[in-house]
């Protein structure tokens, strides 16, 4: 399951639910001005993949040296419109999803994506 971030739009969450996956997203839920942390905690207990363009997350992670949630990010040179993010996420969801079931950060910056796997360790 899904848990979009405000930093993007709700035609994201509409568009993964439309083609079946499972996604639901933060103004859905009353949560749009809720902190980080607060939805980081409810990521964590529902098993839900953030999926941002915020960093904030990965750094939560880093702090806490957890293994869960995984965050999908969104970066410089990813695409900004929520129709090409739709696009690049399901020509990829398919092989991403185990890798975000075990425990990592997806991000997603212009031609490329970087997997990172969780606990995030120094560097």
């Amino acid at each position: 399951m899904n848990l979009i971030d405000n930093a993007l739009s709700p035609a994201l969450a509409r568009g993964l639910r439309a083609a079946g996956f499972e996604a639901t997203h933060v103004r859905e839920l009353g949560l749009a001005k809720a902190a980080d942390e607060v939805l980081f905690l409810l990521a964590e207990r529902e098993e839900r993949v953030i999926v941002s363009a915020d960093t904030d997350f990965g750094q939560i992670l880093a702090l806490r040296a957890s293994t869960k949630p995984s965050v999908l990010l969104f970066r410089h040179g990813a695409p900004r419109l929520p129709g090409a993010q739709l696009s690049l996420l399901l020509a990829h969801l398919d092989t991403l999803r185990p890798i975000l079931a075990q425990g990592a950060v997806v991000t997603i910056e212009g031609h490329r994506m970087r997997v990172r796997p969780l606990p995030i360790q120094g560097s």
